[in-house]
């Protein structure tokens, strides 16, 4: 029984963005963790596949390198903007940065299947010998101890006693629901479905993500994300509260929407299906959450921080495992993992997040206002400077407040 009982200070449970990240933290400060997954890399996570900015900068925090050697990845593509259409069918061209050269600026993003994308930190992370990567490991039990947690697998022939557990084992996490609390509420949660096409027609030569608000499909969003190899990640998301109260199918209206809408039925004459349609739940950071207690922290999707506009999760997960090595260290320099201490953690992800979840929020809610919508596109697909200044929105947080004011909308719509 000893061989299979490990004691550890910091036991991370999921290797996804968020874990990862919050094990090569660790690792840069010197502390030793063990980080359990139940899958075997590479492996598949059905998500939408862009990487931000946010990504992008993350990545930078953890190695200054290790931007330099995604792009290097065959199986990565450089994205340097968004496109926007309105259920008018106005087409807002949002560039990430204005000005920019494809062949010599380093890319403000970029887009990677979820398999290629994790399975790179993945190896980054088996690089380094102070952190003890477990694969395979379906942890089925945890259970809370006098000094931290004891955690078994499925057969019971492994078990991890940890002081210190972050949890960061994404949107169906049970230890977040049956430990945390954390609630599934259907106001704060979207449903998506994903599949990869190949040849798809009309996607974008600077390989600009596309996000498509069609008037028979609101509040949801159809998206068409370029991959390498000439494929696609298309997708549908909603909100669970209206899909429940609209009775949605999504899968039905995703494949309406390809085979009879005039734009994408001609772009996807030639185009095939490579593989299943892929359903998967977003839990969205539309709330404030308590996401720490006594020895353990919440990360990523296990807390509930996905943008609720535009639905990405990867830097959120990221910025949240950041942290939560921030105050894994602390833990171990004061010798304190109580639920007071550990509140420092919820504050320093929220004071770095909160306002933009916000304000994404408010965001996501215009969707219920088209006409709004429709106002701003098609003034803005005229207008350079205001196209501009959208633009910024999506990389100056203190330009995207503007959102905020009523007088912003009307110097949009009437100056």
């Amino acid at each position: 029984m000893k061989r299979f009982m490990q004691q550890h200070d910091i036991c991370i449970l999921g290797a996804g963005p968020g874990g990862a990240s919050a094990a090569l933290h660790l690792a840069n400060k010197g502390i030793r963790a063990v980080l359990l997954d139940k899958a075997v890399f590479p492996r598949d996570k059905v998500c939408g596949d862009a990487l931000s900015g946010k990504v992008v900068s993350e990545l930078k925090r953890i190695c200054p390198d290790l931007t330099g050697r995604l792009s290097q990845q065959e199986s990565q593509l450089p994205s340097w903007g968004i496109h926007f259409v309105s259920p008018a069918g106005y087409k807002l061209r949002v560039p990430f940065r204005y000005n920019y050269d494809p062949e010599a600026d380093v890319p403000s993003g970029y887009i990677s299947k979820r398999v290629d994308f994790d399975d790179f930190l993945i190896r980054e992370v088996k690089k380094r010998p102070e952190i003890t990567l477990l694969e395979g490991i379906d942890i089925a039990s945890i259970e809370k101890t006098e000094d931290g947690f004891l955690l078994s697998d499925k057969s019971g022939n492994h078990k991890f006693e940890t002081r210190l557990l972050i949890a960061a084992n994404g949107a169906h996490s049970s230890f977040a629901r049956q430990i945390a609390g954390i609630k599934q509420e259907p106001a704060h949660y979207c449903a998506g479905l994903r599949a990869y096409y190949k040849n798809v027609g009309g996607l974008d030569q600077d390989n600009f993500i596309e996000l498509h608000f069609l008037k028979d499909f609101l509040p949801g969003y159809f998206w068409i994300f370029p991959l390498p190899g000439g494929y696609a990640n298309v997708g549908v998301g909603m909100l669970s509260e209206t899909v429940s109260q609209k009775k949605v199918n999504l899968k039905k209206e995703m494949l309406r929407i390809i085979a009879t809408h005039p734009e994408f039925k001609e772009r996807f004459a030639g185009a095939e299906l490579a593989g299943d349609i892929k359903g998967y739940g977003l839990p969205l950071g539309s709330k404030k959450r308590v996401i720490s207690g006594d020895n353990y922290m919440l990360v990523g999707d296990a807390a509930s921080l996905i943008d609720p506009f535009t639905g990405e999760g990867i830097s959120n997960a990221m910025i949240s495992g950041r942290w939560a090595a921030t105050q894994a260290e602390l833990c171990l320099q004061q010798q304190n993992f109580a639920a007071d201490f550990m509140q420092a953690y919820d504050k320093a992800v929220y004071n770095r997040l909160w306002k933009e979840l916000k304000l994404s929020r408010r965001m996501q809610r215009l969707l219920h206002y088209p006409w709004l919508f429709n106002q701003v596109a098609a003034k803005a697909s005229r207008n350079q400077a205001l196209a501009e200044t959208i633009s910024c929105m999506f990389t100056d947080l203190d330009l995207r407040e503007r959102l905020k004011q009523p007088s912003f909308y009307l110097k949009l719509l009437f100056n």
